[in-house]
């Protein structure tokens, strides 16, 4: 295999990860923030009405094009129109955003380029765009490759694996977003000082089994008090217990794993803890200790 060929064919498996990976980043920030746009760093060069649509546009065009480079990787002597079209719209793509972060350095240069959703909040600098130019270069050298039918063996695979190393280096040296991951792997924030936002908390609740359990006995929609305390935050709904009126205290963990959901039920009057009707039991779970101290309190 000749060196240029197994350039072009290590291409088309880097630019699809690096497609897709960046299109997975930016949707997992948009179901942590509820927002696609925000953080995204192109759409601070459009004004705001058009900047949610256009985050939506960039994040399905760079994950068709990765799914593209992929089943067209090997196509057909009648798709070569398909795999050719798919490769040009990928170095559009890269040149496009090359301009782009160019301008958003000069006139926003506190943004980030938001490439890897949170991962890329660091601004732009020259190696970002560096980075950007040499994805550009690299998807225009895959148009005229031809289809890659088989996995190469031997000395093939050797030169191919070579290659991929030697690339991946050069974008990892030029990619910011591999500082930021090792400093997020060696480092796990306590869940004190997490900013978990009150939305989120709600959405967990409402997806724990203690939500499903007492949610008849709830007469509100809207919790009547929400506060934190440490890796805890406590939410009250209002309810009602043998026709008097009570209250629903759920403690939900912010951890970053293994949420757990506790509820107690306390009069409306005294503010003291009461059994659960009949109805509502289940297997017990002890309360957190944090829990017990403030319905006391």
């Amino acid at each position: 295999m000749k060196v240029l060929e197994a350039i072009q064919e290590v291409q088309i498996a880097l630019l699809a990860a690096m497609l897709i990976a960046g299109c997975g980043t930016k949707l997992m920030r948009a179901l942590r923030t509820g927002s696609l746009d925000e953080g995204f760093g192109p759409t601070a060069l459009f004004p705001m009405r058009l900047r949610r649509p256009m985050a939506i546009i960039v994040c399905a065009i760079e994950g068709g094009l990765g799914l593209g480079l992929i089943l067209t990787a090997g196509h057909r002597t009648w798709q070569v129109g398909l795999a050719t079209s798919v490769r040009i719209g990928t170095g559009l793509l890269f040149l496009v955003a090359t301009t782009a972060l160019i301008e958003l350095r000069q006139t926003r240069p506190d943004v980030g380029c938001g490439c890897f959703g949170d991962f890329s909040t660091a601004p732009v600098s020259g190696r970002t765009v560096a980075r950007a130019a040499l994805l550009a270069v690299a998807a225009f050298a895959t148009i005229g490759l031809s289809p890659i039918s088989t996995l190469p063996t031997g000395a093939a695979a050797l030169e191919m694996l070579g290659v991929l190393v030697a690339e991946l280096l050069l974008i990892g040296a030029l990619s910011p977003e591999v500082g930021e991951a090792l400093i997020r792997l060696g480092y796990s924030e306590p869940c004190e000082v997490r900013n978990v936002p009150a939305a989120r908390t709600l959405a967990v609740l409402r997806r724990s089994r203690p939500w499903r359990r007492y949610a008849d006995l709830i007469t509100r929609d809207a919790p009547v008090d929400v506060w934190r305390e440490l890796c805890w935050r406590y939410v009250v709904y209002p309810a009602s217990y043998l026709s008097q009126p009570a209250e629903i205290v759920f403690a939900v963990s912010l951890q970053r794993h293994r949420r757990a959901v506790h509820a107690a039920l306390v009069d409306g009057a005294t503010g003291l803890p009461v059994p659960w009707p009949p109805t509502q039991t289940g297997p017990a779970r002890p309360l957190p200790r944090s829990l017990g101290l403030a319905l006391r309190s």
